[in-house]
């Protein structure tokens, strides 16, 4: 089988796979460079964080959410028979913090 192309198309096309090699080459080079690997890893890690700090500020939203739905009425006024009982839990566990600490010290 011979080769029916001219030495100038040879030509031609060999200079054409060289740029193309000269370019993946110059591409390998910015990929492995110190500062792309770097760069590349702070990106994952905002990335990360950015997520972590998404769902998280989800959950607490949910759970303010949840939280107020308990206290306040659909209509926004307080649901004054399920804040009582808590409150005087509330009191009730800091007076019993506040004469255990009165205990110790004498």
């Amino acid at each position: 089988m011979s080769d029916a192309r001219t030495p100038a198309q040879i030509e031609a096309d060999i200079k054409r796979r060289r740029d193309q090699l000269a370019e993946t080459l110059d591409e390998i080079g910015v990929r492995v460079h110190p500062k792309t690997i770097v760069g590349d890893a702070k990106a994952k890690v905002v990335s990360s964080v950015d997520n972590s700090l998404g769902r998280a500020y989800v959950g607490a939203n949910r759970f303010v959410s949840d939280v107020k739905g308990r206290f306040v009425a659909e209509d926004g006024s307080p649901r004054i028979d399920r804040i009582v009982p808590v409150a005087l839990v509330a009191v009730g566990l800091v007076g019993l913090c506040v004469v255990a600490s009165r205990r110790r010290d004498s």
